[in-house]
Formats: C-alpha cells, sequence, structure tokens
C-alpha cells in the first residue's frame, strides 16, 4: 500500500475483500505488518530466505502465548531465529 494515495490504497483492499469472497486467493506480500494483520487470513513470516511460521494471527498468538501485535510477534520470532 505504500506510494497509493488514500483512495487508491481503500480501493486495492476492497478489490482484494472482493476477490476473497468469490473464493480466490490473494497473495499479498508487504512490509507493513499493520495492514497484514487486518486483512490478511494466513500469514508466513520469512526470516533470512526461511519460512518460520506460517498460520492464523490466532494461531501465532496462541502459539507464542502472547496477545501482541503482528508486528510485535513478527520482531519477538525473528529476533529469536539464527
Amino acid at each position: 500500500m505504500t506510494g497509493l494515495d488514500p483512495k487508491s490504497s481503500y480501493d486495492l483492499k476492497e478489490m482484494m475483500r472482493e476477490h476473497k469472497k468469490q473464493g480466490n486467493t490473494v497473495f499479498f506480500s508487504t512490509h507493513v505488518l499493520e495492514v497484514a494483520e487486518k486483512l490478511c487470513d494466513r500469514v508466513g513470516i520469512i526470516n533470512k530466505g526461511k519460512l518460520v511460521f506460517v498460520g492464523t494471527f490466532e494461531e501465532m498468538q496462541n502459539k507464542f502465548k502472547e496477545n501482541k501485535s503482528l508486528e510485535d510477534l513478527f520482531l519477538e520470532i525473528t529476533e529469536n531465529e539464527e
């Protein structure tokens, strides 16, 4: 969503929601974790080229026993990975 004006950003998110509503998959890559937390059903965390987590945001919170934001959990997960 970086680089888009607010209206275009909103329109893109609505298009992705509509695509999903039709039973399709949207593969969305972003560094803006707040957007991913609000928009995505499942997330994947990649650290140093290795996929270190795949699942829902709720599964991530349960796994790490933390009620934190996706951004906070991302930092925790990637800081502890070698």
